[in-house]
């Protein structure tokens, strides 16, 4: 995990000076003039992040050139290859989407089965062993 943190770090020496470079050539136009440095901002902030955890584990595969593709087997983490609850969010942020241009209306209904569809995948595992 060495190079992540820098990579990210490296964001700020690109997002700070730019955002004072737009300021500048716009005028001091306010969305970007704020908003640029604060990209440069929450880089920053994942980056430090990163770089906290790099030094509190031990180094990976990959941060070894020498190491062998059979060197990072193994379980890489927990998903639910059976999930339908994928589909009831994503459809819930289209007609979220939806309402925002059609009517108001269809985003709260939206919003309502976005809610179920989260609390569904949540607790997708909490109702029994394979319970689908």
């Amino acid at each position: 995990m060495k190079v992540e943190p820098w990579l990210f770090l490296g964001g700020i020496l690109f997002f700070i000076p730019i955002g004072l470079i737009y300021a500048w050539w716009s005028g001091g136009e306010p969305v970007g003039t704020v908003g640029i440095p604060l990209v440069g901002g929450l880089v920053g902030m994942i980056g430090g992040y990163l770089l906290l955890v790099a030094r509190r584990i031990d180094p990976r595969p990959e941060d070894d050139p020498e190491a062998m593709i059979a060197e990072g087997a193994g379980d890489q983490g927990v998903f639910s290859p059976w999930s339908w609850w994928p589909i009831t969010i994503s459809a819930a942020g289209a007609l979220v989407f939806t309402g925002m241009a059609i009517g108001w209306w269809i985003a709260y209904i939206g919003v309502a089965l976005g809610v179920i569809g989260l609390v569904g995948w949540v607790f997708e595992f909490s109702r029994g062993q394979h319970a689908h």
